[in-house]
């Protein structure tokens, strides 16, 4: 069907019902990514409860930590393959089903209080969690169009940033007690229940998006809606070989991904260990007022930088990346080094909030718009994988090693994150003319017919 798409602001003409229903599909899917968020984020919440119980160093926590981070990164490249191989549902599901499993058994090792235990339990839940983003990219390939993939990644930081909003909330009311509807009064539970209660919800969410998601416009019954030059065609399945040879050739994609290990060392360095800097330098209580404002406006921020700057992108930039994830780079830069002059937890809350838009708008502008815009419908999944999977080897150093540096002193906090900054500003003025609005076409391959829906 003819669209109209000669410049990048102007609106796309779709058939009737068409962007109902693909909202149903990413609502869905977004929620259960939401939920992978929850199941995630939980440990952050839990990290000093878990450490007083059983005198575990901030190092030995940073160990659980890193584990599960290189175990994620580890699984975004493999996990990548696979989902372009077998579908982005069959992906999302398999994540969400392990990580359900994952998270009760964390909870359970509670009773042993091993460390081993814990290290093993997470790792193996990094990797199943890394089924998560490659499904839910690859199949919102299928859904967007290529001038829509800013705003669209923009509406995926936000249902991240819901998952930790989510935990943020639910995991201090858990382990503070509260009261369901002012008549039934929960009192305070164990930290494992923060494992516990994002397992039952992700389990209930699992079961609708299984039930009402489509993996393609075709299966919805809106053929040829979404064109997509780098495809070779309207699947969504491709080989192995095919799929590694085309997203490893390009040097763009290497770029991006190095510069997005930086977003993920400063990253990882606030969402896992905010809270328990805010507890232990300014002394401040889960359920206090200052640290619930902070728990709120470290998502809020993190999607409004994620919605304006996927727009922006799309909008001014005709749907170029690296110019705007450039400014973003060294906006944080300047940021972090001014926050860690200030020692109150009034400017703590202030820098972390800042940090948070900066690193969170080049996250989504690098981490799903770009492997989009790169891979198509047919290879988003490694493309994605590949590009994630630095974030999290960035990230991981947010855990051991940060923890041992805190262990030395608290004040080394802002200044682990400085560096990471400026050289993602510096990548990414090396492809500043490189990252285009019409995605890199590949040699044409051929295509794994998707299976015609049942019923």
């Amino acid at each position: 069907m003819s669209k109209s798409v000669s410049t990048s602001s102007e609106r796309i003409a779709y058939p009737p019902g068409f962007r109902a229903r693909r909202g149903l599909n990413w609502g869905f899917l977004g929620l259960l990514y939401t939920c992978f968020y929850m199941c995630r984020y939980n440990l952050s919440i839990a990290n000093k409860s878990i450490s007083v119980e059983y005198g575990f160093s901030k190092a030995q926590m940073g160990t659980i930590i890193t584990t599960a981070l290189f175990a994620y990164a580890c699984g975004q490249i493999i996990n990548g393959l696979l989902a372009d191989r077998i579908g982005g549902k069959r992906a999302m599901l398999i994540g969400a089903a392990g990580t359900i499993v994952m998270n009760i058994l964390f909870g359970v090792a509670s009773f042993a209080g091993m460390l081993g235990l814990f290290v093993a339990i997470r790792g193996v839940d990094g990797y199943l969690q890394a089924f998560g983003a490659p499904g839910f990219v690859k199949i919102n390939a299928a859904w967007f169009n290529h001038r829509e993939r800013g705003r669209f990644s923009g509406i995926f930081g936000f249902m991240i940033n819901l998952g930790r909003f989510g935990i943020f909330q639910l995991g201090p009311a858990l382990l503070a007690g509260f009261a369901i509807l002012g008549l039934i009064q929960v009192p305070p539970l164990h930290w494992r229940w923060l494992f516990w209660a994002p397992s039952i919800i992700c389990a209930v969410v699992a079961v609708g998006m299984a039930l009402a998601v489509k993996e393609t416009p075709e299966e919805a019954g809106f053929p040829g809606v979404i064109s997509d030059d780098s495809s070779g065609g309207q699947g969504v399945r491709a080989e192995f070989n095919q799929v590694f040879r085309a997203i490893v050739s390009n040097p763009v994609v290497w770029v991006i991904a190095c510069a997005y290990a930086c977003t993920g060392a400063v990253r990882q360095a606030v969402d896992q260990w905010f809270p328990r800097y805010m507890q232990e330098l300014y002394l401040l209580d889960l359920s206090s007022s200052k640290f619930k404002l902070l728990a709120f406006l470290i998502p809020f921020v993190a999607s409004a930088g994620s919605l304006t700057s996927g727009y922006v992108s799309d909008a001014f930039f005709g749907g170029r990346r690296a110019p705007v994830a450039a400014v973003l780079y060294f906006l944080e830069t300047g940021v972090i080094l001014i926050a860690a002059q200030f020692h109150t937890a009034d400017t703590a809350i202030l820098f972390f909030v800042l940090i948070s838009f900066t690193a969170n708008s080049t996250h989504s502008i690098l981490g799903s718009a770009a492997p989009m815009d790169i891979g198509g419908r047919r290879m988003a999944g490694f493309a994605l994988g590949l590009i994630d999977s630095f974030q999290y080897f960035g990230g991981s150093l947010a855990g051991h090693f940060l923890g041992k540096l805190l262990d030395k002193n608290m004040g080394y906090y802002f200044y682990f994150m400085a560096p990471f900054g400026l050289i993602g500003g510096l990548l990414m003025l090396t492809i500043l003319g490189k990252v285009t609005t019409k995605p890199r076409e590949p040699a044409p391959l051929p295509v794994t017919p998707v299976e015609s829906p049942k019923g």
